[in-house]
């Protein structure tokens, strides 16, 4: 019977024993291979996990919520900004014909005053119309904010300008900087190529100054000088060397080339100008000499004698041609010349063309350098086909060989 009460007390006392808290402390058995593990969780613990689990809870809850709405906001926005877009497109069109048209007006107006007044109102209408949409584009919507607008605007626009300001101040920096580079080069290239001009300018400088020289040389013989400077053909007398002045580039070298080489061109222009009146050159192509200018023995009376030229043996035919400008002062048979041309050339020059087979020019006829005055022939005293060829510097005979073997 003891037994038997036992159970059922204890029985009785299971089933009506206290209901525990909901967050009383838990325990957690965990079993493995025969062994077993027991966790304890407090009351807190299980408080503060709660707590974390609603607060994630929440957290996507309101995330989700603000999602979708921040994307209607944006679908909203977006199709704010496609009519006002659309709006300003239009807008602008308007503008741009108004601003042909402006301009259209502005060339036309002085043509026609009167049409031009009245194009002006027209546009002017236009142009209120224009500034009633914008207005009208305005107020239709509720994100413009004017003084905002302004004062951000200005902002905006002061910093855009300093933007760009300090850009275009470094490239503008860079681009000198380049541009120096450059002008470094080319300076020196151009007075590579000054040096080049300079050296080339005197070089035909020399050369025709040696021309005068070889002249002289045969003048000097007879006590006489030829003064090129001092026998010009020009004109007027004015004159002199062009010099310019200074350049701005500040490099002595460069205004010393510059200057040389303008006095060099002006000498050389002024000396082929006085050389077209000097007879230089051989006067026919082919020939030989067979007899010199000075003392030799007379071909037909075989005693001594003066020649006063140089005979040019050729074949008979042989084209003869002058070597400087001039003006024929004879063209006649001459006696032992026979068939003779006289050439003035000025400057104290003449030559003189003997024993020619024909004559081609008339006395007082002008000539220029190559023209043909004849042929070679053997009238007159003569032994066989030459030309007996003569200069005369201010009256007196000086000897041709070195006018012939002068190279211009």
């Amino acid at each position: 019977m003891k037994n038997k009460y036992t159970k059922s007390s204890l029985a009785s006392d299971e089933f009506y024993a206290p209901k525990k808290p909901l967050f009383s402390s838990k325990e957690i058995i965990f079993r493995s291979q025969g062994r077993a593990k027991v966790f304890h969780i407090s009351s807190n613990a299980q408080i503060i996990f709660l707590t974390l689990v609603l607060c994630i809870a929440c957290w996507s809850f309101y995330s989700y919520h603000m999602y979708h709405k921040s994307g209607r906001i944006l679908k909203t926005q977006s199709i704010e900004l496609v009519e006002t877009r659309d709006a300003y497109v239009d807008l602008m069109t308007d503008f741009m014909a108004l601003h042909k048209n402006i301009g259209a007006m502005l060339s036309s107006m002085e043509s026609d005053k009167s049409t031009a007044v009245k194009n002006l109102e027209r546009y002017q209408r236009q142009a209120m119309i224009v500034e009633d949409r914008i207005k009208q584009i305005t107020n239709e919507k509720d994100w413009v904010n004017y003084d905002e607008v302004n004062e951000k605007t200005s902002l905006s626009e002061a910093l855009l300008q300093r933007d760009i300001a300090a850009s275009e101040r470094d490239a503008l920096r860079s681009q000198i900087t380049l541009l120096e580079e450059t002008l470094d080069e080319l300076k020196t290239a151009e007075l590579e190529v000054l040096d080049k001009i300079k050296s080339l300018s005197n070089k035909e400088l020399d050369k025709v100054k040696g021309v005068f020289s070889s002249v002289n040389t045969a003048l000097k013989r007879k006590g006489m000088y030829f003064n090129a400077l001092a026998n010009s053909k020009r004109k007027d007398s004015k004159g002199g060397p062009y010099v310019p002045l200074k350049t701005r580039i500040n490099n002595p070298q460069f205004d010393d080339n510059i200057s040389q080489i303008f006095k060099n061109v002006d000498d050389l222009h002024y000396y082929k100008e006085v050389m077209q009146y000097i007879p230089l050159g051989k006067p026919v192509w082919s020939y030989w000499v067979t007899s010199e200018y000075g003392t030799r023995s007379d071909p037909f009376k075989k005693t001594k004698a003066s020649h006063k030229g140089i005979d040019l043996a050729s074949r008979t035919g042989n084209k003869i041609n002058i070597k400087a400008k001039g003006k024929v002062t004879r063209a006649e048979f001459s006696g032992g010349y026979g068939n003779l041309v006289v050439v003035d050339h000025g400057n104290g020059f003449q030559t003189k063309y003997a024993h020619l087979n024909k004559i081609y020019v008339k006395k007082g006829e002008h000539l220029e350098i190559d023209d043909t005055i004849g042929e070679v022939g053997t009238t007159g005293r003569s032994t066989g086909p030459h030309l007996h060829y003569e200069i005369i510097y201010m009256g007196a005979n000086v000897d041709p060989m070195p006018f012939l073997k002068a190279k211009i």
